[in-house]
């Protein structure tokens, strides 16, 4: 069972789970997925974050979405680093609730958008 608690955090409920406070926890692994994406892509250039914030909303009974916005000032783009880190919180919700169910579904994983670099994006 998740119990939600009325406090919020990091524009999420503060949902607990078996393991802890959900929110809260993943926030932090989201953080540190972002800082660590050059460690863990080839390629991908180390960048000194200006900026990460990770926020979880319950959408549904059964659904939490997962935002990741990264900021730095440099000449390369930071979406590998906010995938990283939106994956890196998704998969620590789901290690968090795993005890009530293994058919958690992590879905829909994209660049929404994207200002910089060599050229911006828009999904909207």
């Amino acid at each position: 069972m998740v119990d939600r608690i009325g406090e919020e955090t990091g524009g999420g409920e503060a949902l607990i789970g078996p393991k802890g406070p959900i929110a809260t926890t993943a926030i932090i692994a989201g953080v540190l997925g972002a800082k660590q994406a050059s460690s863990l892509i080839p390629f991908c250039h180390p960048l000194p974050l200006e900026d990460c914030q990770v926020r979880l909303e319950v959408v549904a009974p059964d659904a939490i979405e997962v935002e990741c916005q990264v900021r730095v000032t440099h000449k390369t783009g930071v979406e590998m680093e906010a995938l990283t880190g939106v994956s890196v919180a998704a998969l620590c919700v789901y290690d968090m609730c795993k005890a009530l169910s293994h058919e958690i579904i992590i879905e829909n994983t994209r660049l929404v958008e994207k200002t910089g670099g060599k050229r911006d994006f828009s999904a909207k």
